[in-house]
């Protein structure tokens, strides 16, 4: 059981996924808040059922499961609908992501939480991924098929870089090679096997 974990933040574009998958590859369990945002949703879940209650048929696809981008226009549009959406899945998450990190069977977890900023009950110490803005915005426009407009828009509304580092215990700079980040992320595995095991 996982007493030891590593919350892991970082803005779009900025590699979180790839280090999570290093820190996965290294045998250490991975609560991602992003998989248990659908997996609280999943048909039948109660989040699912308030949800379908409150709009109707017109927020699921053929196969019955959510259609998230109809979903995400509503909430966009309007903020009680938004409130609404949030109240039904944040706690849900959140027991989700203590379910995965307490009964974690590697020396220590991570946590790895797309929203906000600093670090938060749950966790025992905080690293940041960050990469040059330009890094960022050539990556989601890459990956997401998204013009230069619509990645600077949803960089805007986004924590910036300085409040996002305030509270780092580290930091990973992905601006090079994979083999350099590959290089980073074993660093700091090791360096947090060390911590689970001699407390910090």
């Amino acid at each position: 059981m996982s007493k030891f974990v590593v919350g892991l933040r970082g803005g779009i574009g900025t590699g979180k996924s790839t280090v999570s998958d290093l820190f996965a590859g290294a045998g250490i369990v991975v609560a991602d808040a992003d998989i248990s945002a659908r997996t609280v949703v999943e048909p039948g879940m109660p989040a699912y059922l308030a949800i379908v209650e409150r709009f109707g048929e017109s927020v699921l696809q053929d196969d019955k499961t959510l259609d998230r981008a109809a979903l995400r226009e509503l909430v966009f549009s309007d903020n009680e609908h938004r409130l609404f959406v949030e109240k039904q899945t944040h706690r849900p998450i959140i027991e989700d992501l203590l379910n995965i990190t307490s009964s974690a069977e590697s020396a220590y977890a991570i946590l790895v939480l797309s929203t906000g900023i600093g670090k938060n009950p749950m966790m025992q110490r905080l690293l940041v991924v960050d990469a040059p803005l330009e890094n960022q915005v050539s990556r989601v426009m890459q990956r997401d098929n998204n013009t230069r407009e619509q990645v600077e828009a949803i960089l805007r509304a986004q924590p910036d870089r300085e409040a996002r580092l305030t509270d780092a215990d580290d930091v990973i700079i992905n601006d090079g090679e994979p083999e350099q980040l590959a290089l980073e992320v074993q660093k700091l595995h090791r360096l947090y096997l060390s911590l689970s095991t001699h407390g910090n």
